[in-house]
């Protein structure tokens, strides 16, 4: 290495990588999945301390919830691909079912277990020796349920914004409530009372005395994205987020503990406005990263990023392009229909030239929204960049190069790298993030050795095989990307395998 750079950390890293489905075990620890980073873990709730019990690259993939049995089995719903897993108290796994479309919920009434399907017309069933049994179907998304004090399943509608209930073998569903935004989950506390999470921007919780004098009120926790809860022992509400990870006690009043602390998903891409401001792509939205912490606005879905002229330029791998404007809230699609698109450039015209990983392609959007080609015949661009002279180079994991494309010729700058991904250039050098080899490496642009400026850096996703990015057409889990941004002579990176951003200088270490 040169000794030239150095790093430090703008965020610390993310003891949760998106908190889902949450459910006290038998050891009186909060067990946490984590969908993205494919892992469970457990949470003491006095001290805060975060242990992985289920760690990525078993044969749970994409963990959205979580129940325990009364024997002590963990059973979880494994979103992508549709399976439900026992996990023995030694252990050892068993499939229960791959017969469910998108699992979510999930819930127990004795040794009986009950999962429903996030997705358009979904079914809640029980789960037999014998197979599925569908109990109701027309789910509009479900998701978190339980079992409420008169034996009856409680269950959501997000899309229609309802909650309904129905008996254990079925029959009528029953309209409980009606007009919540976009519920997520449904919980009873110990004294009875239903309380629905939404996932709004302001982390909504509805509570209603429904055995009691029906009243409804609502609390605001300020929580970004909600996403499951569980209730102790002592009747404290301990609820998690998608969006920020995390676990947090929610009060009566809306005041909130923070008992793990929240931090990034993922992140994605990274970017520096004009005004030096940090932002990050982190799947359901971006983070603006400053020095009081890390405050989040809801887009989903988004995994590249760039900042230019007071817009922000977004992609998502499911495949839409966008332009967000932070000053008015306004967004509006660039492109749609798009084969996962990931790295993002803006030009000074207000064009945005996007590498269009799934189809090998480099395209350009103009100012009116025009689609073209710049550069096909790639294998897997994941990253765009351009110099002064706004010319573009593009990362090619597929490949194992950095290009320069002049024209629609690709001219390789770096070449024998092992899974390059982001890069930035910085004057009249090309830096690139080789996650293959967990370092940053450095050419100039006019030719000359590559050097390896840092090494050992916290770098790549999940050790697991990548779950599907669609499933049952809805989307899954999104491929991780360690991106790089360039801004005032330093750098900025996205370490997407402990959830931080780093901050790259050159010079003596600070």
């Amino acid at each position: 290495m040169t000794g030239r750079w150095h790093s430090r950390r703008l965020t610390g890293p993310s003891p949760l990588r998106g908190s889902n489905g949450v459910a006290l075990g038998p050891d009186g620890r909060l067990h946490v999945a984590q969908f993205l980073a494919g892992k469970i873990s457990a949470v003491d709730l006095a001290t805060g301390d975060v242990e992985v019990v289920v760690p990525p690259g078993g044969p749970i993939q994409s963990p959205d919830d979580l129940a325990f049995a009364p024997d002590g089995s963990m059973v979880v719903t494994d979103l992508v691909p549709g399976k439900v897993w026992r996990r023995a108290p030694d252990g050892e796994y068993e499939l229960l079912s791959a017969e469910v479309v998108l699992p979510n919920g999930i819930a127990f009434a004795g040794n009986r277990l009950y999962v429903n399907e996030m997705r358009p017309n979904g079914r809640l069933l029980e789960l037999t020796a014998d197979g599925p049994v569908e109990l109701t179907g027309d789910l509009a998304m479900g998701n978190a349920m339980q079992l409420g004090p008169d034996g009856l399943l409680y269950y959501p509608h997000m899309i229609t914004g309802r909650v309904y209930r129905v008996g254990v073998d079925g029959g009528e569903p029953e309209l409980v409530a009606d007009n919540v935004f976009e519920p997520v989950a449904v919980r009873f506390d110990l004294g009875g009372a239903l309380l629905v999470l939404s996932r709004a921007a302001t982390g909504v919780v509805t509570r209603i005395d429904l055995f009691g004098t029906g009243d409804r009120s609502t609390i605001t926790s300020g929580v970004v994205g909600l996403d499951n809860a569980a209730f102790d022992a002592e009747n404290r509400m301990f609820v998690s987020s998608y969006a920020s990870g995390g676990v947090l006690e929610l009060h009566p009043d809306g005041r909130t503990r923070e008992v793990v602390r929240r931090g990034l998903d993922g992140p994605f891409g990274v970017t520096v406005d004009l005004g030096g401001v940090v932002r990050a792509a982190d799947h359901y939205g971006t983070a603006t990263i400053g020095p009081d912490g890390v405050d989040r606005e809801l887009h989903t879905f988004t995994h590249g990023i760039a900042a230019r002229a007071g817009l922000l330029h977004l992609t998502s791998q499911y495949g839409q392009v966008r332009t967000h404007d932070p000053r008015t809230g306004e967004t509006r699609d660039r492109a749609r229909g798009v084969d996962r698109p990931l790295g993002v450039a803006a030009r000074a015209d207000g064009s945005l030239v996007v590498a269009e990983s799934g189809a090998g392609r480099v395209l350009v959007i103009s100012p009116e929204d025009e689609v073209t080609v710049l550069a096909d015949g790639l294998t897997r661009p994941v990253d765009v960049a351009l110099d002064d002279e706004e010319r573009c180079y593009v990362s090619d994991p597929g490949q194992g190069a950095v290009l320069r494309l002049d024209g629609a010729t690709a001219t390789p700058l770096l070449a024998g790298l092992t899974e390059p991904q982001g890069i930035a250039v910085l004057g009249r050098e090309l830096f690139v993030v080789e996650v293959g080899t967990r370092s940053l490496r450095s050419v100039p642009l006019d030719g000359g050795d590559p050097r390896v400026e840092l090494a050992d850096l916290p770098v790549g996703g999940p050790d697991r095989p990548t779950p599907a990015l669609f499933a049952a057409g809805l989307p899954g889990v999104a491929p991780s990307f360690a991106g790089l941004a360039a801004f005032d002579g330093a750098l900025y990176l996205s370490a997407d395998a402990e959830g931080s951003v780093l901050l790259l200088t050159e010079g003596p270490g600070r």
